[in-house]
């Protein structure tokens, strides 16, 4: 993403949320406009979650270097609100409550997410 010409907006879902968190630092400065950041997985404390997922674990819990949202689900089996919530308040981000959406993927019954995009859409207008 150094190599970028043009500016960028992070979209990532679940353990997507974490490598994006993880790698925040490696963004050349400025390149990064903003994170749309969707159901983070508590891969520190999530019972049963296979080793290839806890790998990722210790989340970093430092400031993002551009502005984000993190929309979180009221009953996600992978995280619970409050944890959702405290990890985006020390990112700096906005918390997006969507409810209780489970972990907002096919399996918790959404398939095409317009208020995602439009979520997105709201989001870039600020940036």
């Amino acid at each position: 993403m150094n190599g970028a010409t043009r500016p960028v907006i992070l979209i990532a879902h679940s353990l997507g949320v974490v490598a994006a968190v993880q790698a925040a630092s490696d963004f050349a400065p400025g390149v990064v406009r903003g994170a749309l950041l969707v159901a983070f997985p508590d891969v520190e404390t999530t019972p049963n979650l296979p080793a290839s997922v806890t790998a990722f674990a210790p989340v970093p819990r430092s400031p993002l270097p551009f502005p984000s949202l993190v929309v979180a689900s009221r009953n996600d089996p992978y995280c619970s609100y409050a944890r959702a919530e405290d990890f985006a308040y020390a990112w700096g981000a906005v918390v997006v409550d969507a409810g209780e959406a489970g972990h907002i993927n096919v399996a918790s019954g959404h398939g095409p997410w317009p208020e995602g995009l439009m979520r997105l859409a709201g989001f870039m207008k600020t940036l």
